[in-house]
């Protein structure tokens, strides 16, 4: 038990860090293509000071500048509902007025019908499993909130965003899983864990009422990143 007066402790480390390393120049290109994507979530979304979001897919890390950039990023905390399955209760201390809820993996959002305006989701659509589990996941997004902002890998960038390896993941699914499994890497060899998704799965995970745009955001010059952007039911 840590004395009286101690630093506060750390949270725990994140699964989707436990390969990314500590590569400054990785981290720099990472957290450029995440202020694209708020960049982007602002000049579509429009959102004021009264809108109500809902961050879906929070993180407990805290070492990467890159981790929970939306709440880093947006200027109105207080209006910041974050959900995760990981224990990030040191957001609502980072950003003072924010809410966070912990969840569990694949149930059901605590939260009615449409009581946000907007529903951000960064990077987990991927890790949800097979194509009915990332459908589930976007309907349950679209059923809380007007509106969704929705992020991925792009499967064609060249270098894995999970892994750091380049090219594998090019190869068919079942021969990259069956590599993969041989690696350090193999917690990612698993449909359940990393199921990546190109532009066009990306928008057929969503029903056609979704009205859904796909955007992207380039790193080095390639679609590294993915988005989704529609509307929620109606």
């Amino acid at each position: 038990m840590a004395s009286q007066g101690s630093a506060r402790a750390s949270p725990p480390a994140s699964v989707y860090y436990q390969h990314s390393g500590r590569l400054p120049l990785a981290s720099r290109l990472s957290l450029r293509a995440r202020r694209q994507m708020f960049d982007l979530f602002m000049k579509k979304l429009t959102p004021t000071g009264a809108t109500r979001v809902l961050d879906v897919g929070v993180t407990s890390d805290s070492f990467f500048p890159e981790s929970n950039y939306f709440e880093r990023f947006y200027p109105n905390p207080e209006m910041i509902t974050a959900v995760g399955t990981e224990d990030a209760s040191q957001l609502p201390r980072d950003y003072p007025g924010l809410t966070y809820v912990r969840v569990e993996a694949g149930a059901r959002l605590p939260f009615d019908n449409g009581t946000f305006d907007i529903v951000f989701s960064n990077a987990v659509i991927e890790h949800v499993g097979g194509r009915e589990s990332q459908r589930s996941f976007a309907a349950e997004l679209r059923r809380v909130a007007r509106r969704f902002f929705v992020t991925t890998p792009n499967r064609w960038f060249p270098v894995e965003h999970h892994t750091g390896v380049p090219l594998l993941h090019y190869l068919p699914p079942r021969v990259y899983r069956a590599l993969l499994i041989r690696t350090r890497y193999k917690y990612w060899s698993t449909e359940s864990t990393l199921n990546i998704l190109t532009a066009s799965t990306l928008r057929h995970l969503f029903s056609d009422d979704a009205d859904v745009e796909i955007l992207s955001v380039k790193t080095l010059g390639l679609t590294s990143n993915l988005i989704a952007v529609g509307r929620g039911n109606r």
